[in-house]
């Protein structure tokens, strides 16, 4: 029983007191400001790119949750034509996957301060519910960055991504951006415009993180087939770093839990 009291008002606390500083570290990674800027954040580049290719090359410039600018070159396989374009200098584009992760951290960051060192538990309980509480946002934070969105071909068609660039995307071409686990990842779609009397069978694609040539969709009054499809991407080191601020989270949420679970089955089932 001692040890029990012991456990709910010391050792609770403490490992909280861990969890916040973690957590703070992760939190701090996503907003990435710069020493003697007045809190701005700091713009990183980053050249996208795949072994074996030069089909797709590309320099994005990311600023927190935001690419502020993209710079592609593309080479058609068919006549090795070299398409060249960047974003219009007006534009920026959010990556919802990191603003989401980061909120579902600084909720989870919430949830530890909520009480302070003074607050005592009075039940196992109580603390299960904290840490579970807590281990859904930042499984839910982990989620966001390991699970890129699945979407069809026309949303990616037809998402503001596409009228931000200059010169203009040509109709055939798609691209879209997304964060893959600690990647950064772009892709690009190269279409084949189908003529309304081809016997082929028309078959439109589902949503996917990834289509590959042979999808069919239609967008506007028009059939497409993917012909081709490029992905590159390359590594953001503070990504990589959050991502194991969460697995060293969850492990001591699940170790706090599984103490208070061997202390509760003992008081459940101790002989009278």
């Amino acid at each position: 029983e001692e040890e029990f009291k012991w456990l709910l008002q010391e050792e609770v606390h403490a490992v909280l007191r861990q969890l916040q500083d973690i957590l703070k570290e992760a939190s701090h990674r996503f907003a990435l400001p710069t020493s003697g800027s007045g809190g701005a954040v700091k713009q990183e580049n980053f050249v996208l790119s795949t072994s074996g290719t030069d089909q797709v090359k590309g320099v994005m410039t990311l600023q927190g949750d935001a690419l502020c600018q993209a710079d592609v070159n593309l080479k058609m396989p068919r006549n090795n034509q070299l398409l060249h374009f960047a974003f219009r200098e007006d534009k920026q584009w959010k990556l919802q996957q990191i603003q989401d992760a980061r909120n579902h951290v600084n909720q989870a960051i919430y949830l530890l301060m909520n009480r302070d060192a003074n607050y005592q538990f009075k039940t196992g309980l109580e603390v299960l519910k904290l840490m579970d509480a807590v281990m859904l946002q930042l499984s839910r934070a982990r989620n966001r960055l390991t699970t890129p969105a699945t979407l069809t071909l026309p949303e990616i068609a037809s998402s503001g991504l596409t009228k931000m660039f200059t010169p203009v995307l040509p109709p055939d071409i798609l691209v879209n951006f997304y964060i893959n686990l600690n990647k950064l990842c772009l892709t690009v779609y190269q279409l084949h415009m189908m003529q309304p009397s081809t016997t082929k069978n028309f078959k439109p694609a589902g949503g996917s993180v990834l289509h590959n040539p042979g999808a069919m969709f239609e967008f506007g009054s028009q059939r497409y087939e993917v012909s081709h499809v490029h992905k590159v991407e390359c590594v953001v080191p503070w990504l990589n770093d959050a991502l194991v601020f969460f697995t060293v989270s969850l492990q001591l949420c699940q170790q706090l839990k599984d103490k208070i679970s061997v202390f509760s089955s003992y008081w459940n089932y101790r002989p009278y």
